[in-house]
């Protein structure tokens, strides 16, 4: 069992999007049974707290249905159980590199290292914009979500 671990802010907009994109990417592949797949946010401004109803709608127009996501906060011990913990941006890389036990750095990286085609290197945060922010969010989400599996696939022969 590989784990991944997305991660934002809150844990309301960009993370749990991940989550339910990439487990949708994983599903349609046939490994859910192989890879664990989870979300979380660097504070704890809403922890208990659906997706944000803007990220809910971009991701439902698309199939991926996050109602049942609730926000919560990482953990060292988070980092110790999963294998890829992987952030939105380098604030957020940051703030989990502040709490992440010694000799575990290996496994933080930023998200859209599994997009290298994208000039972008992290996910902006949608929380104040416009509904063209989420759609972005998503795109972009979905390009390093395939970027991600196709990792997966090889470096640990899923």
């Amino acid at each position: 069992m590989v784990r991944v671990l997305f991660v934002c802010l809150g844990n309301i907009c960009r993370s749990p999007t991940a989550e339910g994109v990439f487990r949708s990417v994983v599903e349609r592949a046939g490994l859910l049974e192989h890879i664990e797949i989870d979300s979380a946010g660097t504070h704890a401004y809403h922890v208990n707290a659906p997706p944000d109803a803007r990220s809910q709608a971009a991701a439902l127009r698309r199939g991926i249905d996050l109602s049942c996501l609730r926000g919560r906060r990482a953990t060292r011990a988070d980092i110790e159980q999963f294998e890829y913990i992987l952030a939105m941006d380098r604030e957020n890389l940051s703030n989990l590199q502040a709490i992440c036990p010694p000799g575990l750095e290996h496994k933080l990286g930023l998200f859209l290292e599994y997009a290298p085609e994208r000039p972008e290197r992290e996910v902006p945060d949608p929380y104040y914009g416009g509904e063209h922010g989420f759609e972005r969010v998503l795109d972009m989400i979905e390009e390093a979500s395939h970027g991600l599996l196709a990792h997966l696939r090889q470096r640990h022969g899923l």
